[in-house]
Parts: structure tokens; C-alpha cells; sequence
């Protein structure tokens, strides 16, 4: 019987080979954090505005989040939509992000197949 720590290895071998597939660019550290941000707070159906974002200091000063944001759009990770104050942007996954986070969840099953 394998330890938790040989599936959670497993899983990260796994992970690593789906971020070597083809589709979009690769996103530095950061990026992958705020990109996980995200997609926690899409699925437990809140907004996060980029003015939120910024907010969230442990991730860095403004200027940085910024770039950080413009990069992530235009490798196609995220969207900003509009709200009813259009001073505002909803950050939003794009599809493909869906799909990136569908492959590693079906890695995370994987590596727990024995």
C-alpha cells in the first residue's frame, strides 16, 4: 500500500506533465497563485475584482498584481468582466482554465489509483 506521500508525489509527476502539454503559456509562481485564488473564489460563488485582488497584500504590491493580471490575460487564463459599477472588473477563469484545472483533477484520481 503506497504512503500519502507517494500519491501526493505521484500527483505533482502527473501535474508537471500536464503543464508540458500544448495549449496555453505557462504561468510563473505567482501567476499560479493568483490563478488558484481565483478559481476558489469562483467555486465558492463570490466576486473577486481586481480591486479585491489587489487588496490581498500577501501576494504582492499593486503594480506587481497588475502586471501580473495583464500577463495571465493575454495568455488566456483569465477574463475581466464588467459589473454594474464600471469602475469594476469581476476576474473571471476562462474556459481553458477550466479545462487545465479538469486535467489535474483527473491526475489527482490518477495518481490515487493504485
Amino acid at each position: 500500500m503506497s504512503r500519502p506521500a507517494d500519491i501526493y508525489l505521484r500527483f505533482l509527476k502527473l501535474a508537471d506533465a500536464v503543464r508540458d502539454l500544448p495549449g496555453l503559456p505557462p504561468l510563473d509562481p505567482l501567476e499560479e497563485r493568483i490563478l488558484e485564488l481565483v478559481a476558489r473564489t469562483n467555486q465558492a460563488q463570490q466576486r473577486l475584482c481586481v480591486r479585491d485582488l489587489i487588496g490581498t497584500s500577501e501576494l504582492g504590491s499593486p503594480a506587481t498584481l497588475h502586471s501580473r493580471l495583464k500577463s495571465m490575460r493575454a495568455k488566456g487564463w483569465i477574463t475581466l468582466a464588467d459589473t454594474e459599477d464600471a469602475r469594476r472588473k469581476q476576474v473571471e477563469l476562462t474556459t481553458a482554465a477550466l479545462t487545465h484545472f479538469d486535467k489535474l483533477s483527473a491526475c489527482l484520481v490518477q495518481a490515487v489509483r493504485p
